[in-house]
């Protein structure tokens, strides 16, 4: 059985209070007693790997049950206290639905750093601002992805105006036509400010940009037919199919840095 939060107003005990499904701000609100990093985009994260599959209004908005949210905190309560990647919790949970009993590991014993950055990069919850945070309280359709001002980048990536301009004639990062930058532009800048302290320059970089394009290209050419559709759940689906994809193709390029990196026999 899952734990409750100290003083047993736990998301559990309050949705089973309410005896209905409730919307994704409602769950979020819930849940962040116990887990209070956790935002909307990760809550949406964890849907789209598989671990909750909430219920679906006709208009689209998503319903959660009590088994939903009880499921959201056990998942979030193995990754905070055991470090287990998504693709164990999902097994797990299997198992527990079987009706098996599961084997956890101690608790705190950390990953290495290439899988815990790997991670961080397949979940864009990560770096979330308040911006992003305070967005898709279940309303209307998805709005465009959020964009930040030149100063906002600087000061969230904590770099100054020469470092910015370098990267943007390396073309690390760039503005759009309106002089706005992408949401993810801060975490390209504060990495590629952390590899510069290890002597990685811009230049050095320019390798690693043109591959994640080659990257996107494909992925773009597998999706292009699904998001030309007329069927709006065609072109959601071509949506889901671009996050599932560019997250295998993270996971692959991980796993090739890594075998690189493996010492080899003489």
């Amino acid at each position: 059985m899952l734990r409750s939060p100290s003083g047993g107003t736990g998301p559990a005990g309050a949705v089973r209070g309410e005896g209905r499904l409730v919307s994704i701000g409602t769950v979020l609100n819930l849940l962040r007693e116990e887990f209070p990093e956790v935002t909307i985009s990760k809550i949406r994260f964890l849907e789209a790997e598989g671990l909750v599959e909430p219920q679906r209004t006709p208009s689209g908005y998503r319903k959660f049950s009590t088994a939903d949210v009880e499921r959201l905190a056990h998942v979030l309560r193995m990754q905070r206290d055991h470090y287990l990647p998504l693709k164990v919790i999902r097994e797990q949970l299997d198992a527990l639905a079987r009706g098996e009993r599961i084997q956890l590991p101690a608790p705190a014993q950390p990953r290495d750093a290439l899988d815990q950055a790997l991670e961080e990069v397949l979940d864009p919850s990560a770096d979330e601002g308040p911006a992003e945070a305070a967005q898709g309280l279940e309303g209307a359709p998805a709005a465009p992805a959020a964009r930040i001002g030149r100063e906002e980048l600087l000061a969230g990536a904590g770099v100054t105006e020469d470092e910015l301009a370098e990267w943007e004639s390396y073309g690390l990062l760039s503005a759009h036509s309106d002089g706005g930058f992408d949401a993810d532009s801060v975490t390209i800048a504060r990495l590629v400010a952390e590899l510069g302290r290890y002597g990685l320059e811009p230049r050095h970089l320019r390798a690693v940009k043109a591959a994640a394009d080659r990257e996107a290209g494909l992925v773009e050419q597998v999706i292009a037919p699904l998001r030309r559709h007329r069927n709006p759940q065609t072109r959601a689906h071509a949506e889901a199919t671009a996050k599932e994809l560019a997250a295998l193709s993270v996971r692959l390029h991980a796993a090739l840095v890594r075998a690189a990196l493996q010492p080899r026999g003489q």
